[in-house]
């Protein structure tokens, strides 16, 4: 059940009741693509760092370990040691992200195993299938994720296809949920909103999909090559056309800055692999911008990353000593960074909530994008 607790403007303060445990938007879900953050953190580690939701690959994790494998050890949750809630992709960005390796049909797309070029077929019922065997909290419809540049014909036929996947992954998804041997059976299915960056199809896409009365939506197949003006610009669009009254999630962003934009437009979920990866080659975020520790004047600089920030990295280690971990390929120093970014987006989460709490996320947004200037 998602309960809306307060509204400024088009931006969300609301809670996500589910089996696996409350959500709190908005929310940044950690990404980790095959039940691991890379960065070498454990669940313990998540935990620690005050994480809602970890998010898992569908098409990752059906190739290895493999989904039966997660099914017969009893799900996803035991399999990593983590009992909050978990949200699946769906598979579909692979049809996007692959795109040299398959070949899109109706019935779905045929893949070669980017591993070692294994033939694999996934459509809508196969998602859902392997979502279910994983047992996450949140499934995501399989859905197709053009270009966001490509022609409008292309789209308009992507964007119908993907109503008919989804349809077909509701029907295969309340089948799974009444089977009495599913781990999960209350298990909520998103739907995906596509369209590229054109604005009349992304709006009557979010009119049809919202007439499914899902447990949520996301809006999908941005941040793939459009500028930030554009994603901005879908958003205000396409928002105000999926229900208020359900989670709207923004796949794949982004930046705090993104984020932040996004929250203000009415997105109250977000997943991005930016703090990991950033933090594996020394950039770190903080209040007043990036830095990059690699930098040769952080080689004596016994501050922390951030004075102002109570991650278990900053409370006892320096940007000198971190700087040395890199330089050395110790992992410790890759660890230590992506343990404090993911920190940092969680808490950045944290405090928008509380600014929404309080009516000043308007204030709350202007002092951070301005400090975020300053470096």
């Amino acid at each position: 059940m998602y309960e809306l607790l307060k509204v400024e403007g088009r931006a969300k303060r609301a809670k996500l009741s589910t089996v696996h445990g409350d959500i709190q938007t908005p929310v940044f879900m950690n990404v980790a693509t095959v039940a691991a953050i890379k960065g070498a953190l454990s669940t313990q580690d998540l935990n620690t760092i005050d994480t809602q939701v970890a998010l898992a690959n569908t098409y990752h994790l059906h190739l290895r370990p493999s989904d039966e494998l997660i099914r017969d050890v009893g799900g996803l949750h035991k399999f990593m040691v983590w009992d909050k809630p978990i949200l699946t992709d769906s598979g579909g960005f692979q049809v996007f992200s692959l795109s040299a390796i398959r070949k899109i049909k109706e019935e779905g797309v045929y893949f070669a195993s980017h591993i070692d070029g294994k033939k694999i077929f996934m459509g809508p019922e196969e998602s859902m299938q392997i979502q279910s065997n994983i047992a996450s909290t949140i499934a995501m419809a399989f859905d197709e994720c053009p270009p966001a540049l490509a022609d409008k014909g292309y789209i308009e036929a992507s964007v119908e296809r993907t109503t008919r996947w989804l349809k077909r992954c509701m029907v295969k998804m309340d089948e799974l949920n009444d089977m009495e041997d599913t781990i999960n059976r209350k298990q909520l299915l998103f739907g995906i909103n596509q369209g590229g960056i054109i604005p009349e199809i992304r709006i009557e896409h979010a009119k049809v999909i919202s007439e499914l009365d899902l447990p949520g939506y996301a809006v999908g197949g941005l941040a793939v090559g459009e500028s930030h003006a554009d994603m901005y610009n879908v958003l205000e669009a396409v928002v105000p056309h999926l229900p208020q009254n359900k989670p709207t999630y923004l796949m794949g962003v982004g930046t705090p800055e993104n984020m932040l934009e996004a929250i203000e437009r009415g997105v109250d979920f977000f997943d991005c692999v930016l703090p990991a990866r950033n933090g594996r080659h020394g950039h770190v975020y903080t209040n007043h911008g990036k830095l990059n520790l690699y930098n040769k004047c952080h080689e004596k600089d016994m501050d922390p990353i951030s004075k102002e920030c109570d991650c278990p990295t900053c409370k006892q280690f320096s940007r000198a000593y971190i700087r040395h971990l890199l330089k050395a390929k110790e992992m410790l120093g890759m660890r230590l960074c992506v343990m404090h970014n993911l920190y940092y987006y969680n808490n950045l989460m944290s405090e928008v909530r509380e600014a929404l709490d309080n009516g000043c996320f308007a204030e709350y947004k202007k002092m951070r994008l301005e400090k975020y200037l300053q470096i």
